[in-house]
């Protein structure tokens, strides 16, 4: 299963290769389950780890990011009376 093969989701190299695969199923109404569009479907899939992989090392430096700054905040007891 792959995530949403929308246009405005992915990059202009995935889209190319997604529409590429969407031609050879028009193309192919049948042998397209005998694996006449294997080859495109695994290029696409390539394409869509290798954005998935990037969103995922993006994310996971914000993250860090995020965390580090978090740690860097004193935290206040405004509840505690003395």
């Amino acid at each position: 299963m792959h995530s949403d093969l929308s246009a405005n989701l992915h990059t202009p190299e995935c889209n190319k290769l997604i529409s590429a695969l969407f031609q050879c199923h028009r193309e192919n109404k049948f042998r397209k389950f005998l694996g006449a569009c294997n080859d495109a479907n695994w290029e696409m899939l390539k394409c869509l780890k290798k954005e998935r992989e990037e969103r995922r090392r993006t994310n996971a430096e914000n993250g860090a990011k995020r965390r580090e700054k978090l740690r860097g905040i004193p935290v206040s007891n405004d509840n505690q009376q003395s």
